[in-house]
């Protein structure tokens, strides 16, 4: 007998109540695939669907857990995804787009923004690009209208004087830099709105394949400023994206 039945059972004798049987209903909502157990409850409980981290798990892996979320929710995330093994799983589907510099998937159309708020994604160099996309492409599936504002490190600080007006206008920065990671205080020093601080594993030595810009990050001096682990672009993302639309659902 499945948790399922004896619910349904329970009901029927009287044992249990509609609303209460609904609950435990509710916390059942997975797909057990064997090699996962796929959260299907999550977009009702956090807002959005579960993601998939595609490094580690083998195309067919992907492809059923795709095909599990397909049934509840779309648009469907993979992050991590390389291209070799975006090509093997693109047969089993044909509508998946593949992001190559964000290295990210998206089965069904994003999500539309209903809103003027935006979220500015900053770099502070041209090879900062591919954590910069894996957060604007995991904010645009997410709803969020996304600015892109590339390429305005500190070594040339005017850049990012003339694009100043872009990032102030945003409802949420989200900063990426490698390096020293100086940038997000800077910012995070010219702004009224929430930044959020990506170190990136982008530099010489010392750098310590990123550890040295979290490390700035984490000791900055300008306030409000909110730092992920390091190349974590979705992590940004996520957050940004929740306190975009807090605006929306406030009202």
């Amino acid at each position: 007998m499945t948790l399922m039945t004896e619910i349904l059972q329970q009901v029927a004798t009287g044992q249990l109540s509609p609303s209460l049987a609904e609950k435990q209903l509710e916390a059942t909502r997975t797909a057990a695939l064997g090699f996962a157990n796929v959260d299907l409850d999550r977009q009702r409980r956090n807002g959005f669907p579960e993601v998939i981290y595609g490094a580690g798990k083998t195309a067919t892996q992907i492809v059923g857990i795709v095909q599990a979320l397909s049934q509840q929710s779309l648009p469907i995330l993979t992050t991590r995804l390389s291209e070799k093994k975006f090509e093997a799983l693109k047969p089993a589907l044909p509508t998946a787009i593949y992001y190559a510099t964000a290295r990210c998937m998206t089965v069904g159309e994003q999500m539309v923004s209903r809103s003027k708020d935006y979220i500015a994604v900053v770099t502070a160099g041209t090879s900062d690009l591919p954590v910069a996309e894996e957060a604007a492409i995991t904010a645009e599936t997410f709803g969020n209208r996304v600015e892109r504002v590339y390429d305005v490190g500190v070594a040339g600080i005017h850049r990012l004087f003339a694009k100043l007006e872009i990032i102030r206008g945003a409802h949420v920065v989200i900063v990426i830099a490698g390096m020293e990671g100086a940038l997000a205080s800077v910012v995070g020093g010219l702004v009224d709105k929430p930044v959020i601080a990506v170190p990136t594993s982008v530099g010489y030595g010392t750098n310590f394949q990123g550890v040295t810009a979290l490390l700035t990050m984490l000791n900055s001096c300008a306030s409000g400023i909110t730092v992920v682990n390091i190349d974590n672009g979705f992590g940004a993302a996520y957050s940004a994206s929740m306190i975009n639309q807090l605006k929306s659902s406030v009202k």
